[in-house]
């Protein structure tokens, strides 16, 4: 009985950590430093751009214009780092050909202010608003684009505004279903996940086409979550399984096929907005 009673202490106090710390173990800016990474990169068109939130926070964007653009992404990146280190991302949307803004979180890079769930949701507003009221572009050309911690952004943003589709590259259910997913050996860890990130709940309010991307071996979202995002989508909507080990990195591993995927996807998106 005293050992029973001192592993559910053990147990409690952990996700009590858990939760605490919560903020420290979702997001990491600072990996492997807040400002690393090339903020010049060769060949690449940007526009530094600053951004005001809604709650008075200063976002630093990159802007990226193609004259021969139809569609813009506005592009959320993953996790750990920050947009510099996703240069080849930009480089590879921008010349499908498309505009992309991508924009950096709050605590991220050169951003200010420290991030949050609610907070990040605010940097994709932010960044939204200045698409369609700095640069005059329709909400219907617009692509909200995820990868990983971003697909979850992506999708809130498609909840609040009418985008004209949304992609997400490995994407997850939930911070809760992660949680369980890498956490398994601590029950009720998925209780205790206050960030819910909650985007299989949020996908049945989206009726905006959706393209979902997964590699086959992603070290960091496994693929079944994936799935699991694909299937509580509300139809338009596909799939691209990229095989092989990565995670954020599909448009470097087979930048033929994804190329393929997205301009079939956007000229769909297109002939809709057409015949309307």
């Amino acid at each position: 009985m005293g050992l029973l009673i001192a592993i559910l202490v053990a147990w409690s106090l952990i996700l009590i950590l858990v939760r605490i710390f919560e903020a420290r173990l979702i997001f990491f800016p600072d990996y492997p430093n807040r400002t690393a990474g090339d903020w010049n990169p060769h060949g690449l068109p940007f526009q530094d751009v600053w951004l005001q939130t809604a709650d008075g926070i200063k976002l630093h964007a990159w802007w990226i214009p193609n004259d021969q653009a139809k569609f813009t992404f506005i592009a959320f990146h993953g996790n750990a780092g920050n947009m510099a280190g996703r240069a080849d991302i930009y480089e590879f949307l921008h010349q499908l050909p498309a505009n992309v803004l991508a924009v950096e979180y709050r605590g991220y890079g050169r951003s200010q202010g420290n991030p949050s769930e609610a907070g990040i949701y605010r940097d994709a507003e932010a960044g939204f608003e200045y698409l369609v009221n700095t640069k005059g572009i329709s909400p219907r050309s617009i692509i909200s684009f995820g990868q990983s911690l971003g697909t979850a952004v992506a999708v809130h943003l498609a909840t609040e505004e009418k985008v004209g589709g949304v992609v997400l590259e490995a994407p997850f259910p939930s911070a809760a279903a992660v949680a369980r997913n890498k956490f398994w050996f601590l029950p009720g860890i998925g209780l205790v996940a206050g960030s819910q990130f909650d985007t299989r709940t949020k996908l049945s309010r989206i009726a905006t086409p959706i393209l979902v991307v997964h590699c086959t071996q992603d070290p960091v979202i496994p693929p079944e979550l994936a799935d699991e995002v694909y299937a509580a989508a509300q139809p338009p909507k596909f799939i691209l399984e990229v095989a092989g080990y990565c995670h954020e990195e599909a448009c470097l591993i087979t930048p033929g096929k994804y190329r393929a995927a997205l301009q079939d996807f956007l000229r769909g998106i297109d002939s809709g907005m057409s015949q309307q």
